[in-house]
């Protein structure tokens, strides 16, 4: 009767160990979820701001630059799929497409001097540099959130009880590709890098003497 109690007492130490165990894990991973929610809103709060000041700004472009069809069509579609997106992981998506189009945009800042000098212009450019610099803030943020929450998920034996709880990983994050490992730069002072001189054309060779029989 005795050995019955005692070994009741241990298992009902026992659950109450692993029940308190489970729930300090399940309360910190819904705080890391939190977490990485938190840093998202601020993510979409700038990626927001950039798409507001967009329109503004290539209309700007194109009181100079008119015939850039394509890339305006570009940007117009970017922006739209951002604005209609409604998961983090679509709206990164668009947030890297509408990257891609600005810096075409910006190549073609570049061929028209008259430009970088509009009042309009230039007041659109530190608007858009500033919020360019805060997305990168936010966005390196939100990537930090996401990796601890995925991180501490898979550890054991926390990925047992995320299994139960339902916790899933969460790869809607900003990847750092080759060529995209940050924000598209906004610097419209573009400085004109001294042409190559062109190299002088190849003297022919001279044609071989005939030779004697």
């Amino acid at each position: 009767m005795k050995t019955g109690i005692v070994i009741l007492v241990i298992l009902l130490i026992l659950a109450l160990v692993l029940g308190s165990a489970y729930v300090g894990r399940r309360n910190q991973m819904a705080i890391k979820r939190e977490a990485v929610n938190a840093a998202w809103s601020q993510v979409d709060v700038v990626l927001q701001r950039r798409a507001d000041l967009i329109p503004n700004l290539v209309e700007t472009v194109k009181g100079y630059a008119v015939q850039e069809q394509v890339v305006y069509g570009e940007i117009a579609r970017a922006r739209s799929a951002l604005l209609g997106a409604s998961t983090p992981a679509e709206k990164i998506a668009a947030n890297g497409q509408l990257d891609s189009a600005l810096g075409r945009l910006l190549v073609i800042v570049e061929n028209y001097p008259q430009l970088k000098s509009n009042e309009n212009f230039m007041r659109l450019q530190d608007e858009l540099a500033g919020t360019e610099n805060r997305i990168a803030i936010e966005r390196r943020n939100y990537n930090q959130a996401v990796q601890d929450y995925n991180t501490y998920i898979s550890l054991f034996p926390n990925s047992l009880v995320a299994s139960m709880a339902g916790f899933t990983r969460n790869d809607a994050y900003f990847k750092t590709e080759p060529g995209a490992r940050q924000a598209p730069k906004v610097n419209f002072d573009y400085p004109k890098s001294p042409g190559a001189e062109t190299p002088a054309p190849a003297k022919p060779a001279p044609t071989p003497a005939p030779a004697h029989p």
